[in-house]
């Protein structure tokens, strides 16, 4: 049930129907990363028939769902791992695989079909070209306070 609730447009951002054409269109690079880190991990060219040795734990189409979730609420990695029944390090690392596709691929503009932006900098650029004037969001992070009697802890309150 929450997979099938994480996959909404509300939690991801995107129609389902988007959501299946970028899963399609990141699964190939996606597949030829993973082949090429196991057979560097390896040392040589698979032994086994595809679809042999341990499975994921995260399927390819939950690690995307999960990365979009992840980068439109910025939630703590812990939530999703209970939503998915993993360890939170499960959800980190396949998060941490899916992003680079993502930035690769590039962000659409809405009502440019095939502009993509790949840097900040392209961001930019474009804002000046259209006159709009860009927003940063600029939301803060909890960071937790060192432990007393440590090096960097200090008693005085800061406000």
């Amino acid at each position: 049930m929450a997979r099938t609730a994480l996959s909404h447009r509300i939690c991801t951002g995107i129609s389902r129907r988007r959501l299946g054409a970028l899963i399609a269109e990141l699964a190939g690079p996606w597949m030829a990363r993973e082949e090429s880190r196991l057979g560097e991990r390896r040392g040589h060219e698979r032994l086994r028939a595809e679809g042999g040795g341990p499975s994921h734990q995260l399927v390819f189409t939950d690690r995307v769902i999960a990365a979009l979730v992840i980068l439109r609420f910025q939630l703590p990695h812990a939530v999703l791992a209970v939503f998915y029944g993993v360890d939170r390090s499960t959800v980190t690392r396949a998060v941490h695989e899916i992003r680079p596709l993502l930035a690769a691929r590039g962000f659409a503009v809405p009502g440019e079909a095939g502009l993509r932006l790949h840097t900040l900098a392209d961001v930019f650029a474009y804002a000046t070209a259209k006159g709009v004037e860009p927003r940063l969001d600029g939301t803060e992070v909890r960071v937790r306070r060192p432990k007393a009697g440590s090096r960097r802890y200090s008693s005085r309150i800061e406000r």
